[in-house]
């Protein structure tokens, strides 16, 4: 039998903490990012913006997911540059408490009966504060993992904070699905939409106590030690690592465009479209929620045994035919097909976010990791639509009146993908 020194006990017990710390922090907030996806889809089109059609209120709403995406970069750009100047700790405290603060407000907000066009108004502006925070708060809990980890198990370890949207997912449909089954669709219009929103502050508290005693990363304090931290990061970024930044950011549009078809256009298609309850489909993103997490986990494992872009290009290739059968399977209108096939397409993901960390900090040296994975990560969305997937595909529904052209928007997403990984060097350090 095996017996452990103090040392190695410490070691794992701190390596156990930043695991979960590096979780929990990206697990809240896409808790709270996936609240207000959710109820874009479902009531906040009636709710904030009432004077047009049911599709149109949708559309708007779903622009309002769009601002949360376009904040992102700026939070990349803020706090990827504070990550890399004052440290990885810091920064994950000040987002964490922006997103709990910001979302936790939208429980509070007046409806457009209430306030008229201010409600709108601030509504979007916490949107924009909740992208900005999820812009810098990602790079951050992916370096926690993989600084404080062996380098043997990169994969392992940047997936722990590639659980956390997993978990926040699961959370989310969880709490939405209890109200919805608790409520009737009065109530949940007049005030059962708020509740997952209240517990928003109550989480982020819990976070913040998980995070606190998580210590600086051995990389960083290594860098201030030998004062390799750069003035300016996102220049020399630009300067000197233009092409990684390109390859990092391409990594990102495949599996957003994906994701969006899954957890924000679904939920419309199936409850306007095929005309079934959205209990079905809350339901389904909590079953594909709930086999995602151990799928990230044998995922990133796998990477760490053949490769992080072998098992990214088998995500990409098995999402291609998925795009295909999709929208047949949800036309059948039977609740099995419906659940299963949403769950499938989220295993799927997971097979490439499960990795997606471990690639794209693995672009850039450690003196600016922070800024170029936060702003590959944000700006990829951007570059490739995941900001804008909800919308393409709605203006593309009603455009065309056919679900094909919305499958090949996913394909082609996914070759470019696969394009850029291809195009990776193993170089250096460097381990794709």
């Amino acid at each position: 039998m095996t017996v452990l020194s103090s040392e190695d006990h410490i070691a794992r017990h701190s390596m156990t903490h930043v695991a979960i710390a590096s979780m929990i922090g990206t697990a809240l907030e896409w808790y709270d990012f996936m609240i207000y996806n959710t109820m874009s889809a479902l009531v906040f089109g009636r709710l904030f913006f009432p004077a047009s059609s049911p599709m149109t209120g949708t559309l708007m709403a779903f622009s309002t997911y769009a601002v949360g995406y376009l904040s992102r970069p700026l939070g990349g750009i803020l706090f990827g540059q504070m990550g890399d100047r004052i440290g990885r700790r810091a920064v994950l405290t000040l987002t964490l408490l922006l997103m709990g603060i910001s979302t936790g407000l939208v429980a509070f907000l007046p409806t457009y009966q209430m306030a008229g066009a201010l409600s709108p108004i601030i509504l979007v502006l916490l949107r924009f504060l909740q992208g900005i925070a999820l812009g810098g708060e990602w790079a951050g809990a992916v370096l926690l993992g993989v600084e404080h980890g062996c380098a043997g198990r990169r994969g392992l370890n940047a997936s722990w904070a590639q659980m956390g949207p997993g978990v926040g997912t699961l959370a989310s449909s969880a709490v939405i699905a209890s109200v919805a089954t608790l409520t009737d669709g009065a109530q949940f219009l007049d005030w059962g939409w708020r509740i997952p929103f209240v517990l928003s502050g109550g989480l982020a508290i819990v976070g913040l106590w998980l995070r606190h005693g998580v210590r600086e990363t051995q990389t960083f304090e290594t860098m201030q030690r030998k004062g390799r931290t750069l003035r300016s990061p996102i220049r020399h970024l630009l300067r000197y690592h233009g092409r990684s930044l390109v390859i990092a950011s391409l990594s990102r549009i495949g599996p957003d465009v994906l994701y969006a078809l899954l957890v924000v256009f679904s939920l419309t298609y199936v409850t306007q479209v095929v005309g079934q309850s959205r209990v079905i489909v809350l339901t389904a993103l909590l079953v594909g929620s709930t086999l995602s997490v151990p799928a990230t986990l044998g995922f990133a494992l796998l990477a760490d045994r053949i490769g992080v872009r072998m098992v990214y290009l088998g995500g990409l290739f098995m999402a291609i035919p998925f795009a295909c059968v999709f929208f047949p399977l949800m036309r059948t209108g039977h609740e099995a097909a419906i659940i299963a096939t949403v769950a499938a397409g989220l295993v799927v993901h997971a097979s490439m976010y499960a990795v997606q960390g471990a690639f794209i900090t693995a672009c850039f040296p450690a003196e600016i990791r922070y800024s170029g994975s936060s702003i590959s990560y944000t700006f990829g969305s951007l570059a490739g639509g995941g900001a804008f997937a909800p919308l393409i595909m709605t203006v593309l529904y009603r455009t065309t009146g056919s679900t094909l052209s919305l499958s090949l928007y996913v394909v082609v997403a996914a070759a470019i993908t696969a394009l850029a990984l291809l195009r990776a060097d193993r170089a250096g350090k460097q381990e794709y």
